[in-house]
């Protein structure tokens, strides 16, 4: 029985790929579970669910159909899925009886059922930690591209547009002398912080629930709602989605905000009220806006936050990035193997 309890003994490169080979050679052809991935999966994590005498069904074609969904878990023993799934009461019922395990190659688990999966006894994995630095270099990426309009000068390079020398053509702002104030200063807004504060700002505050004892150790401030609103030039939002932050930033808060402000979110989508801040980039209210999150996802080509100019937009790739894929997929891949062997998941849900 190949188990995974510990991830750091991996380097996931090609050594990853020859010991997992290698280890199945001690299993018997019989397979005794069956799992469907609901897309194709990085060869690592493929490896380890088939050394464990795992059936694995692999869904090509993406995105997957909601039928096909249905149709294709039917008698599996364990679901790996991404944050594309809803895997709700009707996906369950699907799979019927057998299933043991759900695991979500994501941080976030919102899109699945968990009173349904405690109701039946089903584990639920997914794969926190593992893309904070990742997730803290798009953060940064997206707002030094939002702030010096990098995207836009390259579009504008490449439509001849780029003529004669001019003072304030594709002005921006720099981070150097910056407050820059994040909205959950978690794992993830810690290591943006970490990252920004060596772009000389002058300082860096933050507001969650409670104040920080790590964020103290590296002299970030704890502040009120109102004073990260109104103090903030740059406001990273990296905070869960919750009940408590469905729209949570709307007119209201803009309003609070400086009219040269730039918003960043690598949240969620549903942290922010969308027609709002449609409003408040038309209206002047905050300078421009960087997502890498947005609801729906992907956002149609007609909405209106793809028109304005000072509103630049990612498709969620804050983990894109290709070590952090594979580590999340080898998590999913042991998360649902040790379900099946009664040990410990490397990372639950309770």
């Amino acid at each position: 029985m190949f188990v995974i309890s510990n991830l750091s003994k991996f380097n996931l490169n090609k050594s990853v790929s020859k010991r997992l080979i290698s280890t199945r050679a001690m299993f018997s052809s019989k397979s005794d579970f069956k799992v469907f991935a609901t897309q194709p999966i990085p060869t690592e994590a493929e490896l380890i669910l088939k050394s464990n005498n795992i059936e694995l069904i692999i869904n090509q074609k993406t995105p997957l159909d909601r039928r096909d969904l249905l149709e294709k878990v039917k008698g599996i023993d364990g679901l790996f899925c991404t944050l594309n799934e809803k895997i709700d009461n009707q996906v369950i019922e699907a799979c019927g009886p057998n299933l043991k395990v759900i695991g979500t190659c994501s941080v976030g688990y919102d899109h699945i059922n968990l009173d349904e999966c405690r109701k039946r006894n089903i584990q639920v994995g997914y794969t926190p930690g593992v893309l904070t630095d990742a997730s803290a270099e798009l953060a940064v990426g997206l707002l030094l591209n939002t702030s010096r309009r990098i995207s836009e000068a390259i579009a504008a390079a490449k439509s001849g547009e780029w003529a004669d020398w001019k003072i304030m053509w594709m002005c921006g702002r720099g981070l150097a002398g910056s407050n820059v104030g994040i909205f959950g200063l978690g794992r993830i807004g810690l290591a943006v912080a970490n990252r920004l504060k060596n772009f000389q700002v002058n300082k860096i505050i933050y507001h969650n629930r409670k104040p920080s004892e790590e964020a103290s150790k590296h002299g970030y401030e704890y502040v009120d709602l109102d004073t990260l609103l109104e103090n903030s030039d740059f406001l990273i939002v990296a905070c869960s989605a919750t009940k408590e932050t469905e729209k949570f930033f709307n007119t209201e808060k803009f309003k609070k905000m400086k009219p040269s402000s730039i918003f960043v979110n690598i949240s969620r989508g549903s942290v922010v009220n969308q027609k709002d801040l449609c409003s408040a980039l038309k209206d002047g209210l905050i300078a421009a806006a960087g997502l890498d999150v947005t609801t729906p996802e992907p956002l149609p080509l007609d909405h209106e936050l793809f028109k304005l100019k000072n509103c630049y937009i990612t498709p969620h790739i804050c983990s894109a990035e290709v070590n952090t894929r594979v580590k999340m997929a080898v998590i999913t891949a042991s998360n649902i193997v040790n379900a099946f062997h009664k040990k410990p998941l490397l990372h639950q849900i309770d």
